[in-house]
């Protein structure tokens, strides 16, 4: 048994309760300070994609060299040609409800580099699956100017869907950048950039930054654990005060 005194009151409680209530204090705490520290670092990393997204135009034919994660949403230009042949489909992709596929084209650089999949936005399925969208690009471009970004993933991986089919354009449901290289028979940079709404030879493009669960919600989160270890604290207080009113009533 064990006795303590808060505010000038005994209080007793069994040495196995206090040890418990103590472990549970500090799950508890630790919990809600790490959602603070994740909070921390979704604030740090929306600021740095905020920072890369207003951030002047890299010119990706004078890079070797490319950080997707600290480049990611930063402007990039493109000096090159599409490879208008050579297309991807990637399959189950919703705007407004509507079922479509977002287009990626290979766009080759003159300066040598690996290609990049362009992805020139959103179209819709059509009357039916097999019958494909025309994609067909009516104009050479010779500049693409997009932001760079993360190939899409999508909510539920199955198995096989990065893997493309025999007849282009290809439909995906994973762009796994070196099995589609091997298909194309040249290298592909392992990052997509995503086609500015002014660009031509789009189609409909709605970018945005994505965070799975903004700093808020972190901070939310937090303020539940340290709120369930106030409660703990109470419930801890209120019962070893009860059983010490039992007994001095016996």
């Amino acid at each position: 048994m064990i006795k303590f005194n808060i505010w000038g009151l005994e209080f007793r409680c069994s040495l196995l309760a206090f040890a418990a209530y103590l472990l549970l204090l500090a799950l508890l705490c630790s919990l809600g300070l790490w959602q603070l520290g994740r909070g921390d670092q979704k604030r740090a990393l929306l600021e740095r994609q905020q920072a890369a997204a207003t951030a002047e135009a890299l010119d990706l034919n004078q890079q070797t060299e490319i950080d997707k994660e600290l480049l990611r949403y930063r402007p990039a230009l493109l000096n090159g040609h599409y490879d208008g042949v050579h297309q991807v489909l990637i399959d189950n992709q919703i705007l407004d409800g509507k079922p479509g596929y977002l287009v990626l084209t290979p766009f080759l650089p003159d300066s040598g580099q690996p290609a990049v999949l362009v992805n020139r936005g959103w179209v819709a399925l059509g009357t039916s699956r097999e019958a494909l969208p025309d994609i067909t690009i009516n104009a050479p471009i010779q500049q693409v100017l997009g932001r760079i970004n993360h190939f899409p993933e999508p909510g539920i991986r199955l198995k096989g869907a990065e893997i493309p089919g025999e007849t282009w354009p290809v439909r995906v449901q994973v762009v796994d950048s070196k099995l589609l290289a091997a298909k194309l028979g040249y290298t592909l940079a392992d990052f997509q950039i995503e086609l500015d709404p002014a660009q031509a030879e789009g189609y409909q493009r709605q970018w945005k930054i994505a965070v799975a669960i903004p700093p808020e919600k972190h901070r939310a989160y937090a303020v539940q654990w340290f709120g369930l270890a106030l409660t703990l604290t109470a419930l801890f207080i209120w019962n070893s005060s009860r059983k010490q009113h039992r007994g001095k009533t016996i």
